[in-house]
């Protein structure tokens, strides 16, 4: 496996727009030919758009973005601002009466960090496409979707961190796979390769980690309900051949990436989400590609954590390198 510059990937096209001020933010992923599409919702409080479509029983086989934001499910009108902006390029389903573009989506809580009045609409996502549309290298970090992104959430604000994007990309042989996600959990970020904290709940004098599983065996027997600003949304773009039932099932297995880099993850309080889109350009095997999958997306999530600059007051993992 070789890390490559996900810009490599030549048919998908990333941009950010962001509101750094009032931390929130959007970011676009564009597939102007379209892309065979599959997702995976499996936190216990989503935000999302167009994922009923994905169904592999329904019609359209091909979507044209998917949109990670912030702003809970304000936040989805972003998706508005890439259908405005993929309609004026001529791209979208060929419906018989005009092109309609197909825009996935998926939103974050980030309402409790600066502002709850400010969201992503369609003006921030419009912008978020046409950075995009330049090609160039997408920046990572307090950045996009990730700009209010937090983890470490189970005491609520006291004890969180702040994390951002983070995007890993990898060749093997001809096959091109990408992982994009905003990391916002309630739970920790681990360390793919030493398996330790990155980021995550602070001990009360926000010295140190306090492991979030472990405080939460300590409460065990406490009926608590648990902080609702939280959920990491993602997705996997790759050069190999799928259909949709492919696409859907390896987005069910990238959910192992977040289940090796989070923990603990897909709690009630989450609505972890992953996307998947195809080019459809190389064959491939689909259960070697689900591995690299889940290699690349826990390795973006650890440069979600690492990435991210100490912001609105809130340490990062930065802050103790």
């Amino acid at each position: 496996m070789q890390e490559i510059p996900v810009s490599q990937i030549r048919a998908f096209k990333i941009g950010h727009a962001q509101d750094a001020e009032h931390a929130t933010g959007c970011t676009a992923i564009l597939c102007e030919q379209g892309a065979w599409a599959g997702v995976d919702v499996r936190g216990g409080s989503p935000a999302s758009r167009e994922t009923e479509l994905l169904r592999p029983v329904n019609t359209v086989q091909q979507i044209h973005c998917v949109m990670l934001s912030g702003g809970s499910a304000f936040g989805l009108e972003a998706g508005d601002g890439a259908m405005q902006f993929l309609w004026e390029k001529g791209i979208g389903f060929d419906s018989g009466f005009g092109n309609v573009p197909i825009v996935c989506g998926a939103s974050l809580f980030d309402l409790e960090l600066v502002s709850n009045q400010v969201r992503p609409d369609k003006v921030m996502g419009y912008a978020a496409c046409q950075n995009a549309w330049s090609g160039a290298e997408p920046a990572e970090g307090n950045v996009g979707a990730g700009t209010g992104a937090t983890v470490g959430k189970f005491h609520g604000p006291a004890g969180m961190m702040k994390t951002g994007l983070g995007i890993y990309a990898a060749q093997v042989g001809a096959v091109q796979c990408a992982a994009i996600v905003a990391v916002n959990a309630l739970g920790d970020v681990i360390d793919y390769d030493t398996r330790k904290i990155l980021a995550g709940l602070l001990t009360e004098d926000r010295a140190a980690f306090a492991d979030t599983v472990q405080v939460m065996y300590g409460e065990i027997e406490r009926s608590r309900s648990l902080w609702g600003g939280n959920t990491t949304i993602g997705c996997v773009i790759t050069n190999a051949k799928l259909d949709k039932c492919q696409c859907n099932k390896l987005a069910s297995i990238a959910h192992n990436g977040f289940a090796q880099a989070i923990r603990p993850v897909h709690t009630t309080a989450d609505g972890d989400t992953i996307f998947v889109m195809a080019s459809g350009e190389v064959e491939v095997g689909v259960d070697a590609l689900g591995a690299l999958m889940t290699e690349c997306m826990a390795r973006a999530i650890n440069r979600a954590a690492l990435t991210a600059a100490p912001a609105y007051g809130l340490k990062s993992a930065q802050s103790f390198l």
